[in-house]
């Protein structure tokens, strides 16, 4: 009974379920602190099973990162493409977006933002993400630029402070009953554009 539940786990395996098993045990142990043993012990598969889908781990860590990436892009890809958005309101929705896709891809965005470096995958992901924040700048850039946003700071500082309050929350949030993806999302874009001083 208990070999034909093994089977059936084995082949019943996909690329992704695999890469959430990864992605999930690399954020626990570290990447470097990860061997294909951990994976397979984790995934209830064998490291030949693993094989079968990936080059190594290295494969996992890329894509895993990536989906984060793609996603990231993908989001400041709308906000240029919106037709009649002013300058500020493209930077209110780029940190929406930014919030809500850090929450809906938590596992993938906290490996993101843990990367070190270490590996070309790892460099190339570092890579990408300094690209998506100079594409963040210079939505706060432009808006500044506009006259929609305060001239006395610095836009790209401000992009800075800003996306970095956006990336704290995977130090903290945790899904489940409570503040949905749009909650976390609502309350960091009006506490950045908004304060938190009564009007």
């Amino acid at each position: 009974m208990s070999t034909e539940t093994a089977s059936s786990r084995r082949t019943t395996y996909t690329p992704d379920s695999l890469l959430e098993v990864a992605v999930a045990v690399f954020n626990e142990r570290g990447y470097d602190g990860t061997s294909m043993e951990d994976l397979a012990r984790a995934a209830g598969i064998t490291k030949s099973s693993i094989y079968h889908h990936v080059k190594g781990k290295e494969e996992l860590l890329e894509r895993g990162v990536n989906r984060a990436l793609d996603a990231l892009n993908g989001s400041l890809d709308e906000m240029e493409a919106l037709p009649d958005a002013g300058e500020l309101d493209r930077v209110e929705q780029a940190v929406f977006r930014a919030v809500q896709i850090l929450v809906e891809e938590l596992p993938y965005v906290t490996l993101l933002l843990r990367v070190r470096g270490n590996t070309e995958a790892e460099r190339a992901a570092q890579g990408r993400r300094r690209e998506i924040d100079l594409r963040l700048a210079g939505f706060v850039e432009r808006a500044a630029a506009a006259g929609a946003l305060r001239s006395d700071i610095d836009p790209h500082l401000a992009s800075r402070l800003v996306f970095g309050m956006v990336n704290s929350v995977v130090e903290w949030y945790r899904p489940g009953p409570g503040w949905s993806a749009d909650d976390v999302a609502s309350a960091v874009t009006h506490l950045v554009f908004d304060g938190l001083r009564r009007r």
